[in-house]
């Protein structure tokens, strides 16, 4: 890959003056893709978030050909417009763009459905582990003990008692062209992937943390901080594969305990001593998985 943060052009695809909370990551995750996806894209986003504060007419934010459906179709629906494209003798790049409700549970069905058939699009989950857009329901991303609308704390439920679902993983199980996780607070890494999965052909699958003020309750000036604490804890891991195989996996010089990773989100304020050591479990079991070994952990 030879991106060069400095060539990348000035014009953003995705316009500021959109409707999104202070600190949210989306914008920067979407302006950011389009900067490489360039103006012969494409993009499609279920019910989430970005389809409110960006794509409301008249208020519409984007500079390239948009649409949405319902929140389950977004395999589906690029699935069949990169398919009208190619009838038509055109190779405009296909983006869909959902969140991780309309990814790791609504929608589901057809994304492993157009990652099956090796569809010739690119699908975006932008993953801030809640249902933000309809009120802060939890959502298969949503981590062990997170206090949400749907697992409210009190003295029979603790937050949510399940921990995340893997779907970085489920997606390498399909054995697609290209598969990657991706951060804001990582901007050179996020950029090579998304030039990588623009030049891949086949079905590609980008997955990208992105901290929610409004959903977590923390500062919307920690957002970029979040994103990188969320990845030297071992909560969230940067790695891409191909056809499968893991080629490459970015891992933290030292590891640094998920307490400091939570202590300023509201959604865990309640945390327990007991709690945080099963958060910690699950961090530690997945930094085992991904990684081999446990480093020491940063000092405090």
């Amino acid at each position: 890959m030879s991106l060069n943060i400095k060539d990348l052009p000035d014009e953003h695809l995705f316009t500021p003056g959109h409707t999104a909370c202070p600190g949210c990551a989306a914008p920067i995750v979407v302006r950011n893709l389009m900067k490489v996806f360039g103006k012969d894209t494409i993009v499609y986003a279920p019910a989430n978030c970005l389809l409110v504060f960006g794509g409301t007419y008249p208020y519409i934010a984007w500079k390239v050909p948009y649409l949405h459906e319902a929140f389950e179709n977004t395999g589906a629906c690029i699935s069949g417009v990169k398919r009208a494209v190619k009838k038509l003798g055109k190779d405009s790049l296909v983006v869909g763009i959902a969140g991780d409700g309309g990814t790791y549970d609504i929608g589901i069905q057809a994304l492993s459905g157009a990652a099956e058939r090796n569809e010739d699009v690119i699908y975006v989950c932008y993953d801030n582990e809640a249902y933000m857009n309809t009120g802060i329901q939890r959502s298969g991303s949503t981590p062990f003990g997170a206090a949400t609308t749907t697992t409210p704390v009190g003295k029979k439920i603790p937050g949510k008692t399940q921990n995340k679902k893997n779907m970085a993983e489920i997606m390498r199980a399909h054995e697609i062209p290209y598969m990657a996780t991706m951060s804001i607070a990582y901007p050179k890494d996020f950029l090579r992937k998304a030039e990588k999965a623009r030049d891949t052909r086949g079905f590609r699958y980008l997955h990208v943390f992105s901290p929610c003020p409004t959903g977590w309750r923390h500062d919307p000036a920690l957002s970029i901080e979040m994103g990188r604490r969320a990845v030297e804890s071992g909560m969230w891991t940067l790695y891409e594969a191909e056809y499968g195989r893991i080629t490459d996996i970015y891992k933290p010089k030292r590891k640094i305990p998920v307490k400091e990773y939570i202590r300023d989100q509201g959604r865990f304020r309640h945390f327990t001593e007991e709690m945080v050591a099963k958060l910690q479990e699950y961090a530690d079991h997945k930094w085992k998985q991904m990684y081999g070994s446990l480093p020491e952990e940063k000092p405090e």
